[in-house]
């Protein structure tokens, strides 16, 4: 399924990831490391390849439609979060007596 997310709120789930994380992904995925550096905004196709996201102009670095969340999925859970960004609670107002 196809997910929607700014592209500087891609390149901080990048930046959150340990040491090392870019390479786990592309082994568990038998991918090229630089595959997975180009999903989250790299630009080395000479090495790497494309791998389903499309990035549009706009506010926050542009948004970006990743066609495919494996790797995203993979970063999420190396975090051990559920989504990205977290969402923020909303407190509710209460009425006072």
């Amino acid at each position: 399924m196809a997910r929607t997310i700014t592209f500087n709120d891609l390149r901080a789930l990048k930046d959150k990831l340990p040491d090392g994380s870019i390479h786990q992904i592309a082994t568990e995925l038998k991918m090229k490391p630089e595959t997975v550096r180009n999903y989250f905004g790299g630009y080395n196709y000479k090495e790497g390849k494309s791998v389903g996201i499309h990035i549009e102009p706009g506010p926050n670095g542009g948004i970006v439609v990743l066609d495919d969340t494996t790797i995203f999925d993979k970063a999420l859970n190396i975090l051990g979060l559920s989504d990205y960004p977290e969402p923020v609670p909303v407190e509710m107002e209460t009425e006072e007596e």
